[in-house]
């Protein structure tokens, strides 16, 4: 009998001994899910559990699309991690409203962050005054790569207005080279040139009031259809590559067309300089990159850009029971040594004063101190039913089965039946 009494008292104590250990564990979820970029997380942890030695750390890295699946299902279960990432924008709006993400404001000012992060992550981050998340990784800006050589070669110099761009286009096709490389086959490339077009042609507001539903916004602003035009216009001068909606972006099919020479210029996120450095290294010294040009009456201001600062943004859930060692933890992927890792496998984390020894890093860095607004991607800004249809649509329009305006229309339907009409 005391035998047993004992049993019971050992697995009571081992029992409460875990609750207590479950409760003092700070759970983590992320995508970084890739070799050093997995570590780099860990390490923080360990950091974090150095100078706290009563928490624990449980840091999950998850595949994006298992990702997107099962934070719905903990967030819809009340069973979420105390610390997940979120692409900003919609999603983000999305768990703001509905109440599962506590306002970092406080921590931020308590940490003096605002003066540690560029200021653009942190406007990405916000909503109505109010910081949501926390920037941390790295920043991809889109800009436009170009082969250096063919321009040397060529006598081709960099442009700084639409009317330049066309015209060195049209200079590029006479030497029987495609200006642009674009694989389309997933829809999201496309679409980073249509947002430079709406940026430049309306300014970032026409895309925030349509996709927010304030002051009569709508995806049938003259914006949008003007920039749908023009692309299809590139379409029919040849500008892009034959076939390029059928290529598939993530098995290289654009990038070989720009090692090779066969397009000059490519619009891409500044990832575009990771690939390169790991599929051609050597390639990546003909490389350069220059802003997408100014649109003559355009009411864009050309310092702003598309892409994302801070790539993947932290949140700390509203059922947390530590929310204050949760953003202590959150500190540790953006302190000094977090920073020094990743710029030493070429990701820029969203710091300031934080460099890559690269040219074309050097310009990201010096583009995005300029730049009062980065537009984030529209297929992360948008909830998730809306960014299909504006791929789909775009996709379509380039492929030339719909007109823009039927397009715009179809997106904008879309709009209201998931959002409801704009507020005026």
């Amino acid at each position: 009998m005391k035998k047993v009494i004992i049993s019971l008292i050992i697995i009571t104590l081992l029992s409460c001994s875990k609750k207590a250990s479950d409760e003092n564990t700070i759970k983590v979820w992320h995508v970084q899910n890739v070799g050093e970029q997995v570590l780099i997380k860990e390490r923080a942890g360990e950091r974090f559990k150095k100078e706290n030695p009563g928490y624990d750390v449980e840091i999950v890295a998850l595949k994006d699309n298992a990702y997107k699946t099962q934070i719905q299902i903990a967030l819809g279960a009340n069973t979420p991690p105390d610390v997940f990432f979120t692409w900003t924008g919609g999603g983000m709006i999305d768990y703001i409203k509905a109440g599962k993400i506590i306002d970092l404001t406080p921590y931020i000012a308590k940490y003096d962050l605002s003066n540690r992060l560029v200021p653009a992550s942190l406007l990405q981050a916000s909503y109505e005054g109010k910081i949501y998340a926390l920037p941390v990784d790295s920043t991809t800006i889109a800009m436009v790569f170009y082969n250096k050589k063919l321009f040397e070669e060529n006598g081709w110099t960099v442009p700084t207005t639409l009317r330049e761009l066309e015209s060195l286009c049209d200079k590029i096709l006479a030497k029987g080279i495609k200006p642009f490389a674009l694989a389309n086959k997933t829809k999201w490339p496309a679409s980073i040139y249509y947002m430079y077009l709406v940026q430049r042609i309306g300014g970032n507001k026409v895309f925030y009031d349509a996709a927010n539903r304030v002051n009569g916004g709508s995806f049938e602003n003259p914006a949008f259809i003007e920039a749908g035009k023009k692309l299809v216009e590139w379409v029919d001068k040849g500008y892009f590559n034959d076939g390029f909606n059928g290529l598939d972006n993530d098995s290289g099919q654009s990038t070989i067309l720009f090692y090779t020479g066969k397009s000059a210029m490519v619009i891409a996120g500044s990832f575009l300089v990771g690939t390169i450095a790991s599929e051609n290294p050597e390639f990546l010294n003909q490389v350069d990159a220059f802003l997408f040009p100014a649109i003559e009456g355009g009411k864009g201001d050309p310092r702003e850009l598309v892409g994302t600062i801070g790539e993947n943004f932290y949140c700390i859930s509203s059922t947390s029971k530590h929310p204050d060692q949760a953003f202590e933890l959150m500190t540790k992927f953006i302190d000094d040594q977090s920073v020094e890792e990743l710029t030493k496998i070429a990701k820029l984390p969203p710091v300031k004063g934080a460099s890559i020894d690269s040219p074309i890093f050097n310009k990201i860095v010096a583009a995005i101190e300029e730049a009062p607004d980065v537009q984030l991607f529209y297929d992360q800004y948008l909830p998730r039913e809306l960014a299909e249809v504006h791929k789909d649509t775009l996709q379509a329009m380039m492929g030339k089965t719909i007109t823009p305006e039927e397009a715009c229309k179809q997106l904008e339907a879309k709009a209201l039946e998931l959002l409801g009409p704009s507020s005026k």
